[in-house]
């Protein structure tokens, strides 16, 4: 298993434009992370932003996961760079 680290950006609005799909998305974080694959996930502090690191087989796993999330799906997400990662500490 390989690490990747997510950075990402969120629509104008997101916080009240995430309200309709906001559980159903933490229903599926809360899943995924019960399962190992997530390891942390969330917005910046000016909600510009989503980072997240997830451990999976491979970089196609983690672009899946990402994009059959509701939030990518509803466009709450706007972009998803995900990148190899290294842990040094």
């Amino acid at each position: 298993m390989e690490r990747f680290v997510l950075f990402g950006t969120y629509c104008k609005n997101a916080i009240s434009k995430r309200v309709p799909f906001r559980d159903e998305h933490l229903s599926r974080l809360s899943k995924l992370k019960d399962q190992g694959i997530l390891i942390t996930l969330g917005p910046t502090k000016c909600n510009k932003y989503v980072f997240g690191v997830f451990e999976a087989s491979n970089i196609d796993d983690v672009k899946k996961l990402l994009e059959d999330d509701v939030y990518w799906k509803e466009q709450i997400w706007t972009s998803l760079d995900i990148y190899p990662w290294i842990q040094a500490f």
